[in-house]
């Protein structure tokens, strides 16, 4: 997979009837991986942390999802993480994917599901 730049894009999810296009932010710089979803209340769509094998929510506002991806941007695990925890690392993860709690499961983003980024 192609090294992608900080902007948007589009988090495309093959589900097994059709295809979700779901907004997405791309964090790939060191800057915008660290900020993340820092201060914000809310958020439109996925974020994007490219490299990044774990995540903490030390600082967030409100409970996210975590979907781990490998090199082939498969998902490898998923999890829902309240304010002020930190995540264990994940064996294989070379993406993270981040939304507010509940959202993954509605786009059909669980563990062995592929997806692709689409960049605008």
């Amino acid at each position: 997979m192609g090294r992608w730049q900080d902007g948007c894009g589009k988090l495309i999810v093959h589900g097994e009837q059709e295809e979700l296009a779901v907004p997405l932010e791309i964090a790939s710089s060191y800057r915008a991986r660290t900020k993340g979803l820092l201060g914000r209340d809310s958020v439109d769509g996925a974020l994007l942390l490219s490299p990044a094998g774990s995540v903490h929510t030390f600082r967030m506002r409100f409970p996210i999802d975590v979907a781990y991806l490998d090199r082939r941007l498969r998902v490898i695990a998923v999890r829902t993480m309240k304010p002020g925890r930190l995540g264990m690392p994940r064996l294989r993860s070379r993406h993270v994917l981040e939304a507010e709690a509940g959202a993954m499961e509605g786009w059909g983003v669980w563990v062995g599901v592929r997806v692709e980024i689409g960049v605008e």
